[in-house]
């Protein structure tokens, strides 16, 4: 079991906007609907142009958690089980029509991506990384971000965020996927905010697809003030507490 706090978050999705919107939806859950498209004023015009709609929102979800003095340097974990597979297969399509892919579309289609262009946009020289845990993509984000944490860092960055999947993927999807970001600021538990630990052990039977996908489920709990969530996914079991 692990065991840190949430001192600072944000989050984006069609029509949830604010904390206040957050709040609000927390207590009265819905798959965000829409095709709104953060402005992301905080990165240059000629970079944000490069940048799809998933991207935009975790930028903005990572901006927007961000703090005068953080130098750049505090860790920083994005987490998505597919990232920007809409791109993906735009480049597969490229392939099955034997056109000539895009270099600028290839480099920005890796899992990797959104953090990269996050890190230059922002000038952000610490250390970043991106992973993809399936259906416990946010509890091995959260994990990572606690291992960086005992090796010292004063905070960690959580990045969460999902879009859709392509229609010839359909047939995959095993809990709904909506557009959204979310950014956690996580630390170590004695410090102020929301202390949450986090244990998981041998599992049974995954969790059935729930009302919304589990890492915005994971957001709903943070801010719902509910005391607990439990969690079943690829053999592993995940339990979350709340502790104060």
């Amino acid at each position: 079991m692990i065991e840190f706090s949430v001192v600072d978050w944000s989050a984006w999705a069609p029509g949830l906007t604010t904390k206040s919107d957050w709040q609000a939806w927390a207590h009265a859950p819905a798959l965000p609907e829409g095709d709104d498209t953060p402005a992301l004023p905080e990165v240059p015009a000629m970079q944000r142009r490069r940048i799809e709609r998933l991207g935009r929102m975790a930028i903005q979800a990572a901006c927007w958690c961000e703090q005068p003095d953080d130098a750049g340097q505090v860790p920083l974990v994005f987490a998505s089980r597919h990232g920007d597979v809409a791109r993906s297969m735009e480049l597969l399509d490229t392939l099955r029509q034997d056109a000539p892919m895009s270099p600028t579309g290839f480099g920005l289609s890796v899992h990797n991506a959104v953090a990269a262009l996050y890190s230059i946009a922002r000038g952000q020289r610490g250390n970043y990384l991106a992973l993809a845990g399936g259906r416990g993509t946010v509890e091995a984000a959260c994990v990572e971000a606690f291992g960086l944490l005992a090796d010292g860092a004063p905070e960690v960055r959580v990045i969460a965020y999902e879009s859709p999947l392509p229609a010839v993927y359909a047939g995959f999807a095993d809990e709904p996927d909506p557009f959204f970001a979310w950014c956690w600021r996580l630390a170590r538990a004695d410090a102020p905010g929301t202390r949450l630990s986090l244990g998981w052990g041998r599992g049974g039977q995954d969790s059935p697809p729930g009302a919304l996908p589990h890492s915005l489920d994971a957001l709903r709990f943070l801010l719902s003030g509910e005391p607990a969530l439990q969690f079943q996914a690829d053999g592993q079991q995940w339990s979350w507490q709340r502790h104060g």
